[in-house]
């Protein structure tokens, strides 16, 4: 088990969400379920994120919690193999041509303009 000293010089990722109703700021921690504040400004929300992190990783500890590390994209390739009907294929490389950039490029638009998971 690491100290908390070695846990909060990992790299946990930070969200960072602009409350457009409320206002001001949520910041998350994927990799630390449950571990979440908000500020006014990005600067006092980033700083509330930093205290929310060690307060959680000190709860966790004390309460003998599994206290997971960050999640490396070192992992991830950033390719995978997709097999699709010749229909959508076609469709897709018709689409990519007429907005004049690649099919891989066309489709990596897609995803991410529809990555809701």
């Amino acid at each position: 088990m690491k100290t908390l000293d070695e846990y909060l010089k990992l790299p946990y990722p930070m969200e960072i969400v602009e409350d457009q109703e409320e206002g001001g700021y949520t910041i998350s921690f994927p990799d630390l379920p449950g571990c979440i504040t908000c500020g006014e400004t990005i600067e006092k929300a980033v700083d509330n994120g930093k205290e929310a992190k060690r307060l959680w990783l000190e709860a966790a500890m004390e309460e003998g919690i599994s206290i997971p590390e960050p999640d490396n994209l070192e992992k991830y390739s950033g390719q995978f193999k997709l097999r699709i009907p010749r229909s959508l294929h076609r469709s897709l490389a018709e689409h990519s041509k007429k907005e004049g950039i690649s099919m891989n490029q066309y489709c990596l638009y897609l995803l991410t303009k529809n990555d809701r998971i």
